[in-house]
């Protein structure tokens, strides 16, 4: 029997796979007319960032909350951005079909995967509703997302 990984980034093969996943998500969401718009401000800098926020939800180093700002930048990098339902389902379609591509052949790691993924879009879409500007309060450390969900 093989001893599963510690953490899921370790399972996922660590940042570059993360970083071959957040690319080819992102040029069929540039690519996409329902998520397109919603990237209208896009830079390729937001794939490398992606990476890093799902290397650190994922179990690794803490880089995304000590250098581009934690929970707190993700959740305010959503405001006023109004994602409709359509949109989160069809985000989740797009990044189901990445992780699909990009990830290990691992049922167990791609389903908690996409089980982070729904979970997160919920947040993202419920944030978004909210202008840019709004006052978050303290929305806590940067989440882990382990073998059985968050941590």
């Amino acid at each position: 029997m093989t001893e599963r990984p510690h953490t899921p980034l370790e399972a996922i093969g660590g940042i570059e796979v993360l970083r071959r996943l957040s690319n080819t998500f992102y040029e069929a969401v540039l690519a996409d007319p329902v998520l397109a718009p919603v990237f209208a401000d896009f830079t390729r800098t937001h794939i490398e960032h992606v990476a890093v926020w799902l290397a650190e939800i994922f179990g690794g180093d803490t880089a995304f909350t000590d250098e581009l700002g934690g929970h707190q930048a993700l959740l305010r990098s959503h405001l006023g951005l109004e994602i409709t339902e359509e949109q989160r389902l069809r985000w989740m379609e797009l990044m189901t079909g990445a992780v699909e591509k990009e990830l290990p052949h691992d049922e167990e790691l791609r389903g908690q995967v996409i089980a982070y993924f729904d979970w997160g879009t919920k947040i993202a879409r419920e944030v978004s509703a909210d202008p840019a500007g709004t006052d978050l309060g303290d929305p806590g450390p940067t989440p882990r997302w382990g073998w059985n969900g968050l941590v």
